[in-house]
């Protein structure tokens, strides 16, 4: 194979500079003179209660006030898997702040104004608020319709329960795997709502024109998505419906699928010729836009004496808040993959998506493998401690090989797993004492390793357009979106390894659903994958049209032809070089006068076609639901003071399996900043609830984020590469993954350093020293 000339390699991020303003500023600076109108949400201060009635005649008519909206005007469901989710509801609420009625005015200050004049009736309901009071048999109903929603096929809501989807996996005998064992470890482990932590907060703006075409500007990870929930919860023809995505300054997950900008889209159906301007606050931002589900999970695992692990039973208890209509794919993709990197031969999982009377939550970084793998990762060194086996020995005994099955039945793909541990075991120097001269102080290891599966549809797909210009320079048209990962940059390499064109000649457009093609989404980490390969193909494409237009026109053939550096060249005469400049657009004169060719215009698209949703729904056997796996470990050297209880991270090391870097840059970067994620999950970062369902810290004062004082000095991403068969260049993705060891990797130094196990992040200083006098017998 000859020597990649842009993959591999690293380059300048394409989008460095025109990144720096985000959507918020682009769709704030959106500028429609005085027929621009502004949005305010009515809020319920109830967690759960009927509504009898809703008065908005004063409010109407209040001044500057256009048009209220409430769920008698708009009654539809909407969801992305579950259609459990309403635009305003009519009947009852389910969680504080879900959003009752809308005032659509000239200012922002008369709508909030008009807001104070809006009647609600409320019954109040019993709240439920923890996923394992909801699944007791005389819990109230959360949704008691929901037999009634609309439900993708490979979902299984439990109607007259809470439960909006079960996922079970049955491999082997579960039971015969723990007699057999051993050494048996049976615990639990609670991981709480965190929110995503944006600093640009969601916006939209939406305009309906008298030529019935809907137009919304938009902070999204999901345009064509977007386009496809409005246009089918709205009953407006999918041509009709345009949506424009500017850079995200922050998604994670929350800006990915649909929330409010419906509330934009109707409003401006009320107010038609208007354009319309809704902006989330900060407080809005935790209640109105996602969480990240809490989970309370119960691990049993047994064990040889020679390490192997013969059984495990994984119950995963998600609290998926007062809508599943994303959130039960978190709980189904989970539900495939508990097991955790590692071949077990004897598997009992049951991964449960339970409604709460909380927010409603749904993707976030790592889609609920960051949950899961602490309470795994943590049983990991327990039970190798137990045994009296090194952690890392352990993990390196069972981890998952080529062509071992995975918990639902399909061989396990190419992977850099042994690599991945190996080289951060010796990164952080694994086995070495760590030292302090501080004696009120104590430094400690933790380890961790993990894996991730994109979570998406069988039919998930991904279309690219490649047009060239005059000077030879090309567009590239895609859907996915820049959310600071550098996509536009990669898609840029794959088009200019094929094509041999300069970097610089290359420029990657934002989603506009009018102009742009199909892409399901930006999330699951798999756009480098499945875009990248799209793109690939319209290069291909591109250059075969390339190659043929000059072989026409030089009667050439064309087996003999290549591309370089923009210029097309001949095997048999190296004298023969043409710029692509001279004949992209053109065409060829031939030696008649007439031209052959015309504009060229590349076109890929791709999907997994080899994946299947459809198991078994009591084994999960039988179908393909993952295309495949990235596997990585990370670990962390600690220092705590043990009188204040305070941990700092002062090294890490993660090693991801990328198949193919494009841009190792990039991925260093992913590795780095996904670390710091992890590191806010695991020390800080927790939404707290009154016992009204409220939340209580609603703002970067209570809820703490990571900054740049916490990011330990000495970091270090590493890059594996096994190729990805299927991949472009071997790619696939490692965005997510790079958060998922960070917590249990910290548990477990925690009890590395001072003997004590915290089974519930985020591990603060109160609960180390808790957990120290309780050792001690305090």
């Amino acid at each position: 194979m000859r020597e990649l000339k842009y993959v591999g390699k690293n380059a300048v991020r394409l989008d460095a500079v025109e990144k720096i303003t985000g959507a918020a500023k682009y769709v704030d600076d959106l500028d429609f003179g005085p027929s621009m109108l502004y949005v305010a949400v009515l809020e319920s201060p109830h967690a759960h209660a009927i509504i009898k009635s809703i008065d908005t005649e004063e409010a109407e008519k209040m001044p500057g006030v256009k048009a209220v909206v409430s769920g008698k005007d708009y009654p539809e469901k909407f969801g992305l898997y579950l259609k459990d989710n309403s635009i305003f509801p009519i009947d009852r609420v389910r969680y504080v702040g879900q959003q009752v009625a809308a005032v659509i005015a000239t200012s922002q200050e008369a709508a909030e104004e008009a807001l104070t004049k809006i009647k609600v009736e409320y019954e109040p309901l019993p709240i439920i608020q923890n996923a394992l009071d909801a699944i007791k048999e005389d819990a109230p109903l959360i949704h008691p319709d929901l037999g009634n929603y609309e439900v993708v096929p490979w979902l299984n809501p439990q109607p007259g329960t809470n439960i909006g989807h079960l996922r079970k996996i049955r491999k082997g005998d579960v039971e015969e795997g723990f007699k057999e064992a051993d050494y048996v470890l049976e615990d639990w482990y609670h991981v709480p709502h965190v929110v995503h932590a944006p600093i640009e907060t969601h916006i939209s703006v939406a305009l309906y024109t008298y030529d019935g075409r809907l137009t919304l500007w938009n902070s999204t990870q999901s345009p064509h998505t977007q386009r496809n929930i409005l246009a089918h919860s709205l009953g407006i023809p999918h041509k009709n419906v345009r949506v424009i995505a500017p850079y995200i300054g922050g998604g994670f997950g929350g800006k990915a699928g649909i929330n409010m900008e419906v509330i934009a889209a109707v409003a401006a159906l009320k107010v038609q010729g208007h354009p319309v301007k809704l902006r989330w606050t900060r407080r809005q931002e935790f209640y109105n836009s996602s969480q990240r589900q809490e989970l309370y999970a119960r691990i049993k695992m047994g064990v040889k004496k020679d390490g192997k692990i013969v059984a495990l039973k994984h119950e995963m208890f998600w609290d998926v808040g007062a809508s599943a209509e994303y959130g039960s794919n978190v709980v189904n993709a989970t539900g495939f993959s508990a097991t955790g990197p590692y071949y077990v031969p004897n598997v009992h999982i049951d991964s449960y998506a339970i409604y709460t009377n909380r927010p409603p939550c749904g993707a976030y970084r790592g889609f609920g493998y960051s949950e899961f793998h602490f309470g795994l990762e943590s049983h990991m060194d327990r039970v190798a401690k137990a045994i009296g086996m090194d952690p890392v020995e352990f993990r390196k005994i069972n981890a998952i090989k080529k062509g071992d099955p995975v918990a639902y039945g399909v061989p396990m793909g190419p992977t850099g797993i042994q690599e991945c541990i190996d080289k951060v075991a010796e990164t952080i120097e694994w086995g070495k004492e760590s030292k302090t001269d501080d004696p009120n102080k104590i430094r400690a290891k933790g380890f961790a390793a993990v894996w991730k599966a994109p979570a998406m549809p069988p039919n998930e797909s991904s279309a690219a357009f490649i047009k060239f210009s005059e000077d030879g320079s090309i567009n590239i048209l895609v859907s996915g979106m820049e959310l600071g990962q550098g996509f536009l940059t990669a898609m840029a390499k794959i088009a200019a390894e094929e094509l041999s064109l300069p970097l610089e000649k290359i420029r990657v457009e934002l989603p506009d659903t009018d102009r742009n093609p199909y892409e399901w989404q930006t999330v699951a980490s798999h756009v480098t994958w499945s875009c990248g390969n799209a793109v690939r193909r319209a290069a291909v494409d591109a250059k075969n049209q390339i190659l043929e237009t000059v072989a026409r026109g030089y009667n050439i053939e064309k087996e003999n032809l290549y591309l370089e550096d923009g210029k097309v060249k001949c095997y048999t005469d190296p004298e023969f070089e043409l710029p692509f400049e001279d004949f992209v657009i053109t065409g060829i004169e031939t030696e008649h006068h007439t031209f052959v060719g015309g504009p060229i215009m590349g076109h890929g698209m791709f999907m997994p076609e080899f994946t299947s949703a459809q198991v078994d729904p009591e084994t999960g056997q039988g179908g393909h639901p993952n295309v495949h796996y990235t596997t990585g470990a990370g670990a962390v050297e600690i220092e705590i003071d043990k009188e204040l209880g305070r941990v700092k991270v002062i090294k890490m090391a993660e090693a991801f399996d990328a198949g193919k870097a494009i841009n190792p840059d990039l991925v260093n970067g992913q590795i780095v900043g996904g670390f710091v994620q992890g590191l806010g999950t695991a020390l800080w970062e927790e939404v707290k609830f009154d016992d009204k369902g409220r939340i209580l810290n609603p703002n970067f004062t209570d809820y703490k984020i990571p900054t740049a004082l916490d990011v330990p000095r000495d970091v270090n991403p590493i890059i594996v590469e096994v190729p990805q068969p299927d991949g472009p260049f071997g790619a696939r993705g490692i965005a997510e993954h790079t958060m998922i060891p960070v917590m249990p990797a910290i548990a477990n130094a925690v009890e590395n350093a001072l003997g004590i196990r915290i089974k519930e992040p985020p591990i603060t200083p109160e609960k180390i020293i808790n957990a120290l006098r309780e050792k001690e017998g305090k």
